[in-house]
C-alpha cells in the first residue's frame, strides 16, 4: 500500500501544538486594512485554535503530523 501524502496547502496553513491541537492564522487580515477599525485589526493579530468541529477534517489533510 502506498504512503499517504500530506496536503501541502493545508501543511502551510496549520501547525500542531505540543498537546496535539491545531493552530491557524486568522482570516481577513491581508488587505483593505484601512477601512477596518483599530480594534478589529488588533483582534486579527496572532494565531488561534482550529475549532473542535473542523479539527477532524484538517487532520485528514495532515496524516503525518
Amino acid at each position: 500500500m502506498p504512503k499517504i501524502k500530506t496536503n501541502r496547502s493545508a501543511a502551510k496553513r496549520f501547525k500542531q501544538t505540543g498537546s496535539g491541537r491545531l493552530k491557524r492564522g486568522k482570516a481577513y487580515a491581508r488587505h483593505q486594512m484601512s477601512c477596518k477599525s483599530r480594534k478589529q485589526k488588533r483582534r486579527l493579530r496572532g494565531i488561534t485554535e482550529v475549532s473542535a468541529a473542523d479539527a477532524p477534517a484538517v487532520r485528514r489533510l495532515l496524516p503525518n503530523g
